[in-house]
């Protein structure tokens, strides 16, 4: 198994490792709802180095950034970032990804750990432009410093007025003493923060700094399993769970990043798609009985009949109720619809809802 540059920092601290994507990574630290009430309330740290990053620099960078992804690059402007997928070729997606704009020849497309290899060789594929792709993956570490208090916490270690930063904005700042460290409005929670790309070799002071600038606000460490009910709860996809190979950004209702007034990979299909609609849809739901969600159980009506399944779920920890995201066959996608998700023998009532779950 891969390590971060912080692993031996994760395993001081008592947390609990797990193999993600071929890295040793903290699933907790305390408890998954501690650290989920710690993000939503304060603020959190993560480690998310597993995540890959790759350079595209040259003149033709953006004819390549807009063949492979499906949201329109040519809008961005330095020190703006874009949430994209990039299509494969028979209607599902390869990857879903966050793309920086440093100038106009130069960008950082940022891709799932589990997918690095296979993104690396998919964007190369394409690549008959005048750019240079460089896999940097291994160099940098990703901290993600998430909650409503990271603002006020993280203000004394940059001189970059960090509320100032909109959301998917970015500069490239001295921070925590550490040159070119790229502050990023991003993140994957829903509770505001920013995201810190630096050095390997820089990732220990900054990660020591944080916590002690954020001491005063009750900052905490954080792991990957409430990274994930975090997400579930803005209704954000998680790739493997979903989207895949196999669902279109249509039926994952990403069509607001599938641009069509330029051509991409596949997107004459995908246009169709959109035209024509489709015959599943991922929704988000709420279960009406006692019981838990989870991947792959079963979405039944009624009458038991099969019309979907389960893709992502867990018992909310800010709402204390159980949530989910899974696909149903079209007709029972509208916002009210009634369906049953089958969990062991029983078959719990559930609601169609409109996202996100959890409204700050």
């Amino acid at each position: 198994m891969k390590k971060t540059a912080l692993n031996h920092i994760h395993q001081q601290l008592g947390a609990k490792l797990v193999d993600f994507a071929g890295y040793e990574m903290p699933v907790s630290y305390t408890s998954v709802n501690a650290e989920h009430e710690c993000v939503r309330n304060n603020l959190g740290v993560f480690d998310v180095s597993h995540m890959g990053e790759f350079i595209v620099q040259g003149p033709e960078a953006l004819q390549l950034i807009q063949k492979v992804c499906s949201n329109d690059a040519s809008t961005l402007k330095d020190g703006k970032a874009q949430y994209t997928c990039m299509p494969n070729e028979t209607g599902g997606i390869v990857d879903d990804l966050i793309v920086y704009r440093f100038t106009a020849e130069k960008y950082l497309m940022v891709v799932n750990a589990s997918n690095i290899e296979k993104d690396w060789k998919w964007i190369n594929q394409y690549n008959s432009f005048d750019c240079e792709l460089r896999n940097v993956s291994d160099d940098y570490a990703l901290l993600a410093i998430q909650g409503p208090k990271a603002v006020e916490a993280m203000q004394s270690l940059t001189e970059i007025n960090l509320a100032k930063i909109p959301f998917y904005h970015f500069e490239v700042a001295k921070f925590a003493g550490c040159e070119n460290v790229i502050i990023s409005a991003t993140g994957y929670t829903g509770s505001g923060g920013f995201e810190i790309y630096c050095k390997n070799e820089d990732a220990e002071t900054i990660w020591n700094k944080v916590m002690q600038a954020g001491e005063q606000f009750g900052i905490q460490p954080i792991g990957l399993a409430a990274r994930d009910t975090l997400r579930l709860e803005m209704g954000f996809c998680l790739y493997g769970n979903d989207i895949d190979e196999t669902t279109s950004p249509i039926e994952a209702k990403l069509g607001w990043i599938t641009k069509f007034t330029k051509d991409f990979v596949n997107s004459e299909a995908l246009q169709k798609q959109k035209e024509e609609g489709v015959s599943r849809k991922l929704v988000a739901f709420e279960l009406k009985e006692k019981g838990i969600p989870r991947k792959d159980y079963l979405i039944v009506d009624a009458n038991e009949n099969e019309i979907g399944k389960v893709t992502s779920g867990t018992m909310s920890p800010s709402l204390k109720k159980a949530i989910g995201l899974g696909y149903v066959k079209t007709e029972f996608s509208k916002l009210g619809s009634e369906i049953y998700i089958q969990v062991r023998n029983k078959q719990l009532k559930a609601e169609v809802v409109k996202l996100p779950f959890y409204k700050a």
